[in-house]
């Protein structure tokens, strides 16, 4: 659908079409309260407008070696479709999906429901959780620093941290939650650190102990990082194919080996938020309490393996959270004087980030 857009431009465009879009939203941020009529309106016209302008623009991209694993889904998809599936010894949920759309679709369509997968589970879940405010927890996901390149390079990965966070949407409804979660390990294995950081936070509750779990652990990584980076390598995880989920310029930024104490200090932004509305704002709700733990404990195995090759890997099964961590709070309760201008403050800061990184560095 987009073949008009030259492909070493495709993600270019698409941080464009986010930044439009931040703009309308700051702009009202500065004129309007959030909850004005007028601001509400604008929100449900532009949510909806974005939700079907990523949808399409993400689910109907061409298949191109740009997009690193799409190409080999791509392939995958083919040897289905020719009767030589492959040799599946995990992740079986994923490709028994992908061997049932080989029989009533074409490829192109394969990757347009695949995102749809992808970001409708985060549509519903702002609708969920904030109401009338949700395309601001929305937006603030799909420009995430890892959104764009999970949806289409670690596709695997993506859909399952996208079904994960749905589940969660049905936290009170037992049923669908754990048959979402077993979906969600069926599509990628490694969900099964934020499974166990869900059950673990289930009966713990105390974020203070977290934190300190999560600042202990980097003194441990300086002092004996390797240790933890050679166990896990032994347990056979380090293999191509969990090494290559971000384009090629941002995947050589982010699996050079050695301490990263730059996204160190991005995971940190999480931790310092959740500190602040918890301990500051002294913000009361379990639901977030329960997220702002599971993101330490995923986080904070992180950077036990920081120093690894395939450090990325392991950073999104907390990074996946962070709009969340971030936005919960000043979406559910207005903590500021100037909330709204907060909100879009915040906003502004969580974007450019991304943009920096993701547009600016890349030239």
């Amino acid at each position: 659908m987009f073949d008009f857009i030259p492909i070493e431009k495709y993600t270019f465009f698409y941080y464009q079409i986010l930044l439009v879009f931040l703009i309308g939203i700051l702009l009202h941020a500065v004129i309007l309260e959030i909850d004005d009529k007028r601001n509400i309106r604008f929100l449900n016209f532009f949510g909806c407008l974005s939700l079907v302008s990523i949808l399409l623009y993400m689910g109907f991209r061409p298949i191109h070696s740009v997009f690193v694993d799409m190409t080999m889904y791509a392939y995958s998809f083919e040897r289905y479709l020719e009767g030589n599936p492959l040799d599946i010894t995990e992740d079986y949920g994923f490709y028994w999906f992908l061997e049932f759309c080989t029989k009533v679709m074409s490829v192109e369509i394969f990757f347009f429901i695949c995102a749809f997968i992808y970001i409708i589970p985060l549509y519903i879940l702002s609708i969920k959780w904030f109401k009338e405010y949700w395309f601001y927890a929305f937006f603030a996901l799909v420009v995430s620093f890892s959104f764009w390149a999970y949806g289409t390079n670690g596709i695997r990965n993506g859909l399952a941290t996208s079904l994960f966070l749905l589940a969660l949407a049905f936290k009170d409804k037992k049923i669908v939650l754990y048959a979402l979660l077993i979906v969600a390990i069926s599509f990628h294995k490694t969900m099964v650190l934020p499974i166990f950081a869900f059950i673990v936070s289930s009966f713990y509750t105390k974020s203070q102990t977290y934190i300190f779990i999560w600042l202990a652990t980097i003194l441990v990584s300086l002092a004996v990082g390797n240790f933890f980076v050679e166990y896990v390598e032994s347990l056979g995880i380090n293999d191509r194919r969990f090494e290559q989920y971000f384009t090629d310029e941002i995947d050589e930024a982010i699996t050079k080996t050695g301490f990263r104490w730059d996204f160190l200090i991005y995971s940190a932004t999480g931790v310092f938020a959740g500190w602040y509305y918890l301990f500051k704002k002294n913000f009361s709700d379990k639901l977030y309490e329960q997220l702002f733990n599971m993101y330490l404990i995923t986080n904070a195995f992180w950077v036990l393996v920081i120093r690894a090759n395939f450090t990325n890997r392991f950073a999104y099964l907390s990074w996946f959270m962070l709009a969340i961590i971030i936005f919960y709070p000043i979406l559910k309760e207005q903590l500021f004087k100037q909330h709204h201008r907060m909100v879009g403050a915040v906003l502004l800061l969580y974007f450019m980030f991304t943009y920096i990184f993701n547009v600016i560095l890349v030239k």
